[in-house]
């Protein structure tokens, strides 16, 4: 006989007794568990994953400033005063060391040292070192940790602007927003847990295209796709209803989709059946939500003015910025401006110029904004590109004028609020700022640095497919950057 079943045959009644009390008991307790979760997606309409988050968040939400095309660390953030002696000097074969360039410069018949021609102060209390190019970033000095390390592998603008927000230079990936949004879903029962602006730029710049992999989904449900808002027109197509169309119409339109819907779920049990259903229930909110959330009457003229003129300009970002600040006010989990033009292979000093005057005052508004209504200290804002500038000249170097190549190597980034120190800087470059001295930080790290003050464990966050758990943070080892965290 099985030894099992002949064991379970020669239970004594007060052992049957004792293991169904425990039994009832787990079944109890799953049940009460079961009541509290569904009490919680009652309450939710995005509500977080079981389990999640992993531990107490320093962080609640997420703003992330992507400056595509990779703004210039040299020009910017990290002061190298040491480089006026080496002007239209050959970049050094020690500190090059072999490393590739790209194409675009590899042809040139030598790498003349380009020293920035912006002035330098040191700012804050900290002293931290910022280029007159951002004025309105030296008031908030004392409020961000300059990140001067960060490093990727990806030297060509697709790649790197994939990875950075994916984890991988390979399209198909979720966005970390995505991530996000599937982990922690989003206080916000009426907007969208992960909304997108792609803010317009100075017409004269040297812009990349961006693609909708920078904020997708990949292969989580599309129901966390970023959902992009429209500088122009209706913030999201088909906002209004049709002429002769109300409310309740659309409402019982809904409703009778809805079920609809659900009999083909039953039938076929495919989840993108329910995204569908999820989507179409948000729109119907979204339809008050956006545009209370676009009318920006009830700001004071106070907090308008701190961002800017180009605040009233609908698609700026100026106007992006202070919607970031009132998307997170209203519950969104992560909000991501993407601002196009920093790729400045040649005129650099001219055309940096321009972006700078676009993101400068609105950027630095946007950390005192937070802060003065309670919310940087839980909001975690990240600055930065997708890779660093050349300290070699691309093209024709003169006194006034020249332009940097793609340089993965060493590049700055920073952060603020949500738990991360305050007036610090971190890690060091050579003095060519072409090579990390201290404290490496690859856009991995940074990543789960990120999610790390979200609660959320990287190691832990994962989803399987094509036979894999995926991970935001790829396979290989990770750290959390801990030295910059409060």
């Amino acid at each position: 006989m099985n030894p099992i079943i002949e064991y379970q045959n020669h239970l004594t009644r007060r052992q049957f007794f004792a293991g169904a009390g425990l039994g009832i008991g787990s079944v109890a307790l799953a049940a009460l568990s079961q009541q509290e979760i569904s009490a919680a997606a009652i309450d939710r309409v995005h509500p977080p994953l079981p389990g999640l988050p992993h531990f107490t968040p320093k962080a609640k939400r997420l703003i992330y400033l992507h400056m595509n095309g990779a703004p210039s660390q040299l020009d910017l953030f990290d002061y190298k005063p040491g480089l006026v002696d080496q002007f239209k000097k050959e970049l050094p074969d020690s500190v090059r060391n072999g490393q590739r360039i790209t194409t675009m410069t590899s042809g040139q018949s030598s790498l003349p040292v380009a020293p920035s021609i912006f002035k330098f102060k040191q700012c804050g209390e900290s002293g931290m070192w910022m280029s007159d190019l951002v004025p309105h970033m030296h008031s908030i000095a004392d409020e961000i940790t300059m990140i001067k390390s960060v490093h990727t592998e990806a030297i060509n603008h697709d790649p790197a602007c994939t990875f950075v927000m994916t984890g991988s230079e390979v399209p198909g990936k979720p966005s970390l927003g995505s991530w996000l949004s599937y982990g922690l879903g989003s206080e916000s029962n009426d907007l969208p847990a992960f909304v997108v602006f792609t803010p317009t730029f100075p017409k004269d710049s040297q812009a990349q295209a961006l693609f909708t992999r920078m904020w997708s989904s990949g292969f989580l449900p599309s129901s966390h796709d970023g959902v992009a808002l429209r500088g122009a027109g209706d913030p999201v197509l088909y906002l209004q209803n049709p002429p002769g169309v109300n409310g309740s119409d659309r409402r019982r339109m809904l409703d009778a989709l809805g079920q609809l819907n659900e009999r083909n779920f039953e039938r076929y049990a495919d989840p993108e059946t329910r995204t569908r259903i999820s989507q179409y229930e948000m729109a119907f909110r979204m339809q008050s939500s956006v545009p209370e959330l676009t009318d920006l009457s009830g700001e004071s003229q106070e907090t308008l003015a701190m961002y800017g003129p180009d605040v009233h300009r609908k698609g700026s970002y100026a106007s992006s910025a202070i919607l970031a600040r009132r998307l997170v006010e209203r519950g969104v989990r992560c909000v991501q401006i993407l601002h196009r033009g920093w790729d400045q292979h040649a005129n650099l000093p001219k055309l940096i110029q321009g972006q700078c005057n676009d993101v400068d005052q609105a950027t630095a508004a946007l950390i005192r904004d937070l802060k003065q209504r309670g919310l940087l200290e839980d909001t975690l804002v990240v600055f930065g590109g997708e890779f660093g500038r050349t300290v070699y000249s691309q093209g024709t170097l003169t006194d006034n004028n020249y332009g940097r190549d793609h340089h993965p190597r060493n590049f700055c980034m920073w952060m603020a609020g949500g738990g991360v120190k305050a007036g610090m800087t971190y890690g060091e470059t050579d003095d060519f700022s072409y090579n990390i001295t201290e404290n490496p930080v690859h856009l991995n790290d940074l990543n789960a640095t990120i999610l790390h003050q979200m609660g959320i464990d990287d190691r832990r966050l994962s989803f399987k497919f094509q036979g894999l758990q995926q991970r935001l943070t790829g396979v290989e080892e990770t750290h959390v950057v801990k030295d910059i965290l409060g």
